[in-house]
């Protein structure tokens, strides 16, 4: 099996609505966030934060005046219920039919597009990420345009990521080929991550 290069691109915090989602995030890290704008294919919408050049976080919700996408929406939103969270990682890598031929669980890819970005995605069929929501969702950006480095400096960056299954070492074996970053951290219990910031005003976790 061919190892791939993935990294980490950004983070997605999901809430029952998009205010709710962002004032997770504003509460938990004390800092605002930007607009983001409509996802059509999905029927979603989102604002954002920087995490440094390469990197960012974005808050998703289900966009109310979008019309039913007629699929499955992405990051198990259809099924959404609770209360706000950190609901996925994106892993950004640069061949996306090489990460699915050897990550087939990650999904099918789908085209999108938003303004000027343009970028491919692995979806799974039900939505949902597999792994309990914890596989990471896999993507390649199009051309020279990402969202970080059109974000305003927050002064935030990711510091660690907690990936959390009952099966966690199996998980990182099956990601160890592919993905190399000491951040990223497997333990073992129930399915859920934890995203630890540093912030202007400390270093603060999200979950």
């Amino acid at each position: 099996m061919r190892a791939l290069e993935m990294k980490i691109d950004h983070l997605a915090v999901a809430g029952g609505t998009l205010e709710a989602a962002a004032a997770h995030v504003e509460a938990a890290l004390g800092v605002g966030l930007s607009p983001g704008g409509r996802h059509a294919r999905f029927g979603t919408w989102n604002r954002l934060l920087s995490l440094g050049s390469a990197e960012y976080l974005e808050t998703i919700a289900v966009d109310p005046a979008a019309p039913a996408p007629g699929v499955p929406r992405w990051f198990g939103l259809d099924g959404f219920a609770g209360g706000p969270r950190l609901q996925a990682w994106i892993a950004r890598v640069a061949d996306l039919d090489a990460a699915i031929e050897a990550l087939p669980e990650a999904g099918r890819a789908v085209a999108l597009d938003r303004g000027d970005l343009r970028w491919r995605m692995a979806v799974p069929e039900a939505g949902a990420l597999p792994w309990n929501g914890v596989f990471p969702a896999l993507i390649e950006w199009q051309g020279p345009a990402h969202p970080a480095s059109r974000l305003p400096e927050a002064g935030c960056r990711l510091a660690a990521l907690e990936v959390r299954h009952p099966e966690a070492a199996r998980l990182a074996a099956r990601l160890a080929p592919h993905l190399s970053d000491p951040r990223v951290r497997f333990v073992e219990g129930a399915a859920g991550l934890l995203a630890e910031i540093a912030t202007p005003a400390g270093v603060w976790r999200l979950a």
